[in-house]
């Protein structure tokens, strides 16, 4: 009889948490809900609800970072008035570390959270990262959500690990898509030798020799590089060969990098040939501020129609709102992982209400039912056996030059069910 009472309390308990998320979406708050006194849930939960972030504050997504960060200050704010609402008498206190996009750093801040008894992460943003510290979570029990690695090597089923975010092996068949529906038919392809950039770089090479072209080259760089003169100059002979071939409209520059890629795009711009062909990135690259705010880096991605896809989220009212609030803060648009962030804590707080104490391994068995209900800023969280979200949408962003200022534009979106581009 114990047994399978707290067996249906615990699925009313779901029930009522997910009658919650679906009142979320709808916008109907403390008026809706009635689970604390059902489920006890209160009563287990600490004073203070301890929840880390591991952010690039600075290196080479620091701007993102900065988004990242206002994002889940956004959610922690109206997660806190949440509480007060329901009389709960606990309050959600965000640490955050900078992992500097270094996947020896972000074990150093892991540990270090850990320490302080923080058993809930959003972050780290970096595939590289995610998988450096992964055997560390998984044997604390630290449960970690990402809101942007795509690595597909890290779909693995029932580890402390989840990620917002689709893998690779749907954003490669978009960059794939962007490249061929651009008329490229050769391209030349220069990547970040990480685990991130070599699983980006095999999904999106992989789809565009389906579609019928070909990668006539390819130049795998150090993450740690600060200078790109050697690759560049590769980079500049061999499209030369290219377009004396096929000509300078058959020809492509796949550049798969982080905001490093400001540096790379400087270089490039020395070189004329480089200059005549298009160029495609992705979502280490589509929105950086790097790369919009150095005017040389910027003019070049102008003049080579430097295309960028990421994750497209579905743009609510909710979304439109904390769009509004970031921009507040920082005064830029943010890249579109930051809804994912805001999502992440949002998840992990009504999954702490779900289970009414400070325990990972009880969140983590009931995180995928909250989630796969949740219609937050970033659209419906629905994630696979791995954890990972389902493929989705996927937005392209390139650099334009109005009224002599340089901003990023939303100019296409990729259909993941139709393989199709729309451009606007």
């Amino acid at each position: 009889m114990g047994i399978k009472k707290k067996a249906i309390t615990t699925t009313m308990a779901i029930a009522l948490v997910v009658a919650l998320v679906v009142g979320l979406a709808l916008g109907y708050l403390v008026s809706m809900f009635v689970a604390p006194p059902l489920l006890g849930a209160p009563a287990g939960l600490p004073k203070e609800i301890l929840i880390g972030a591991l952010l690039p504050m600075t290196g080479p997504l620091a701007s993102f970072g900065e988004n990242d960060k206002a994002a889940i200050e956004v959610a922690i704010d109206e997660i806190n008035a949440f509480l007060k609402d329901l009389g709960i008498p606990s309050t959600v206190k965000l640490l955050v570390e900078d992992t500097e996009v270094k996947p020896a750093v972000a074990l150093e801040k892991l540990t270090s959270l850990n320490a302080k008894g923080v058993k809930f992460i959003i972050g780290p943003m970096a595939s590289s990262e995610v998988k450096h510290i992964k055997g560390y979570a998984d044997a604390n029990k630290i449960l970690i959500i990402s809101q942007s690695s795509t690595a597909p090597e890290l779909a693995i089923e029932d580890d402390f690990i989840f990620r917002l975010c689709p893998t690779d092996l749907a954003q490669g068949p978009a960059i794939a898509r962007a490249i061929y529906d651009s008329g490229i038919r050769s391209i030349v392809a220069v990547w970040r030798g990480d685990p991130w950039g070599d699983g980006l770089y095999k999904a999106a090479a992989d789809r565009f020799k389906q579609l019928g072209g070909e990668v006539a080259a390819e130049i795998r760089y150090d993450p740690d590089a600060k200078e790109f003169s050697a690759e560049v100059s590769t980079l500049a002979s061999k499209v030369s060969e290219l377009v004396n071939k096929y000509g300078a409209d058959k020809v492509g520059v796949l550049d798969i990098a982080f905001e490093e890629a400001a540096i790379l795009l400087k270089q490039a711009s020395e070189y004329d040939v480089l200059g005549k062909v298009k160029w495609f990135g992705s979502d280490g690259t589509a929105l950086s501020e790097d790369i919009r705010k150095d005017p040389t880096s910027a003019s070049f991605s102008v003049k080579t129609k430097f295309l960028n896809t990421i994750f497209a989220p579905t743009e609510s009212k909710r979304y439109l709102n904390l769009r509004d609030k970031i921009i507040s803060k920082v005064g830029r648009e943010p890249e579109t992982y930051a809804y994912n962030s805001y999502d992440a804590a949002w998840l992990i707080a009504l999954s702490l209400l779900c289970v009414g104490k400070y325990d990972s391994e009880a969140v983590k068995k009931v995180l995928p039912t909250i989630a796969n209900s949740f219609f937050g800023a970033s659209g419906l969280t629905t994630l696979d056996k791995a954890g990972d979200r389902v493929p989705t949408n996927y937005k392209l962003w390139a650099i334009v030059e109005e009224a002599g200022e340089y901003k990023w534009k939303h100019v296409a979106t990729y259909n993941f069910v139709t393989d199709s581009i729309t451009w606007h």
